[in-house]
């Protein structure tokens, strides 16, 4: 396989400090880098600029850019809230209940638990607006092995639905 695991996943926050303190404090991450730069080397471009970085327990990071003198960020209007989420794995379900009471102590609002069948999960939103889930695995053995069996002919299912939506969506546009 090409890719080993994840490096570390970028987004934008409101401000590195509360950032850094939620990520820290609430969630217990370990705030491994600080970069400030007034140019990107990636794009060639100036833009006055933070990176900061926190550690997980494998080694890969959860990034985030803070920017000056840019309008703040803006949620997807296409796109519901729920939909784009980091997922974060913790060992076991007593760990995730106090992660869940720690959040909620300091006033963040925080769903579930949730089954999913193949992990429990608990959902709440970082002070930048990204949804978070902190999940526990719970499938019974054999349950990945299934699903990744039957992960195209899913996909596939999913695809005809798509089409069979277009062309519906279509057919009142031909009537007229």
């Amino acid at each position: 396989m090409l890719l080993k695991k994840l490096h570390h996943v970028a987004y934008r926050c409101a401000d590195a400090q509360q950032t850094v303190d939620f990520y820290t404090k609430l969630l217990g991450l370990k705030f491994a880098k600080a970069i400030v730069q007034d140019y990107v080397p990636s794009i060639k471009a100036h833009y006055p600029h933070t990176h900061i970085f926190f550690e997980m327990e494998d080694g890969s990071f959860i990034a985030f850019f803070d920017l000056l003198n840019e309008q703040p960020a803006q949620a997807d209007p296409n796109t519901p809230s729920w939909v784009q989420h980091l997922a974060l794995e913790v060992a076991d379900m007593p760990t995730m209940l106090a992660a869940k009471k720690r959040l909620e102590d300091a006033g963040v609002e925080v769903l579930g638990p949730v089954d999913h069948n193949f992990c429990q999960s608990i959902y709440f939103f970082d002070p930048s607006g990204h949804r978070l889930e902190m999940s526990v695995r719970s499938e019974a053995p054999g349950y990945m092995e299934k699903s990744a069996q039957e992960a195209w002919s899913i996909l596939d299912q999913w695809n005809a639905k798509k089409r069979a939506a277009s062309r519906t969506a279509r057919e009142p546009a031909l009537a007229k």
